[in-house]
């Protein structure tokens, strides 16, 4: 059985790239292995760079406003950098569909998966599966692979920290009505 290249692991890496950017370009290759990402070719200064804009590019698609500027965000990630889908058996792996033409650098072939993986998410689980933690303080962003569809938090800490607070905050408004 071959697994999907584009699904949930490009998605986890762009969240873990955008709240842990990384530093130098092994560090980049290192954590694209993690994900289990197999790269075609070593990872540039330049390409760190290049994924470093991407990503900020791909923050936007989180940030728009509403669905449709959602879409319109993340078709034109699409338009630049993905391609028709092709059958490819790199590597012997086993055939499977790539949505890039092989042998691109490093930066173009991250942009691609992270680009497809997220518009597989999107229209596979709901176009609202993606987002920024809604802790007070944080900035992370996450993607919801939850079966219910409900997640608003980067981690179960951001979630706990947040329910103390309105759970403080409801007993101090209980105290001062009875009190």
């Amino acid at each position: 059985m071959h697994l999907n290249p584009y699904g949930q692991d490009p998605l986890t890496l762009a969240v873990d790239l955008v709240n842990h950017p990384p530093e130098h370009p092994e560090d980049l290759e290192r954590r694209c292995s993690e994900h289990r990402l197999l790269l075609e070719r070593a990872v540039t200064g330049e390409d760190l760079e290049a994924v470093r804009g991407f990503l900020r590019r791909w923050e936007g698609v989180i940030e728009a406003p509403d669905l449709p500027s959602r879409a319109e965000r993340l078709n034109l990630l699409l338009e630049e950098f993905s391609g028709p889908p092709r059958l490819t058996d790199h590597a012997g792996t086993g055939w499977h569909l790539h949505y890039r033409p092989d042998l691109l650098p490093a930066h173009r072939q991250v942009a691609s998966l992270i680009a497809v993986g997220t518009a597989l998410h999107l229209t596979g689980r709901g176009m609202e599966r993606l987002g920024r933690c809604a802790a007070r303080g944080c900035a992370n962003v996450y993607a919801d692979f939850s079966r219910n569809g409900r997640r608003r938090y980067c981690s179960p800490v951001c979630g706990n920290r947040d329910a103390v607070r309105r759970h403080r905050a409801r007993a101090t408004e209980f105290e001062e009505e009875v009190g």
